[in-house]
């Protein structure tokens, strides 16, 4: 048991260091969001470890909320992100993509205009409407 609790700390140490370096570095603001998690991750092993060494079960509840507190820190975060993007969304993005819609409805009509009824599915000789 020794030889497994200090190779899974030596594992979540690097992986805890690897993180903070992350969250320093960056570049962007995502990517200090997964290394957040990554560190929250991390400590939620980590106590897991003391808790399964120690054998004690009153950690649990402390393991229950730090999950949480990083779940919702990263949900918090990605819902920030995708509306900071949504904002950011160029106009002439925008533009372009309504001048697309715009020549697709008219292809759409042409192509309509263009069927003849009277050969292409229009109504039978005699027929009433």
């Amino acid at each position: 048991m020794v030889v497994v609790v200090t190779i899974a700390a030596v594992l979540l140490v690097v992986a805890a260091v690897l993180a903070v370096v992350r969250i320093e570095r960056g570049p962007s603001m995502l990517d200090r969001t997964v290394a957040f998690d990554v560190l929250t991750t991390t400590l939620v092993g980590t106590i897991a470890v003391e808790a399964a060494w120690s054998r004690r079960t009153e950690t649990i509840p402390i393991l229950v909320v730090l999950s949480l507190v990083g779940f919702l820190g990263s949900v918090v975060i990605a819902r920030f992100a995708a509306r900071e993007s949504d904002e950011a969304l160029p106009r002439p993005a925008e533009d372009a993509l309504a001048e697309h819609e715009e020549r697709a409805t008219a292809k759409a009509e042409q192509r309509e205009a263009a069927v003849d009824s009277e050969h292409h599915g229009g109504s039978a000789p005699g027929e009433v409407r």
